[in-house]
């Protein structure tokens, strides 16, 4: 049997959709493999002893290629979540920072307002006493 011939037989093997249905049947990934290579084991063998250097140098690639799409994959299902956890922590800071200005906006009102009537009843009362005091020298 030639190279190409026992990969077209192992990939009607390795069908997707069939994949998929077993794993939302519950089956996990390591018993899936392992179901595919038992069944498959003559195959496997025989493409193995037919393959070169220069083949298992691109089964690696292969290897890094299904590796970089399934981090895009992970990263991709995450992307939302990180994105509304980023603006909720945005809104919530802006919020805080936001009650924050207005509490201390509140406070240096309230400060002025009541420091400032002190401070011309004080400012009227010193002026007087030292109206009458010049009066009560003179």
């Amino acid at each position: 049997m030639s190279i190409s011939q026992i990969l077209n037989c192992l990939e009607q093997s390795w069908a997707r959709d069939e994949i998929l249905l077993k794993i939302k049947d519950g089956l996990g990934t390591d018993e899936i493999v392992n179901e595919f290579l038992a069944k498959n084991e003559l195959q496997i063998k025989e493409l193995n002893s037919l393959l070169k250097r220069e083949d298992f140098d691109m089964l690696n690639q292969i290897e890094q290629l299904s590796t970089c799409e399934s981090k895009l994959i992970n990263k991709i299902k995450n992307f939302n979540y990180l994105e509304n956890t980023k603006n909720y922590q945005k809104i919530h800071k802006e919020k805080i920072s936001s009650s924050n200005n207005k509490v201390l906006t509140t406070r240096i009102s309230s400060l002025m307002i009541n420091w400032s009537n002190k401070f011309v009843v004080i400012a009227l009362l010193t002026i007087s006493a030292i109206a009458l005091s010049k009066q009560a020298w003179a």
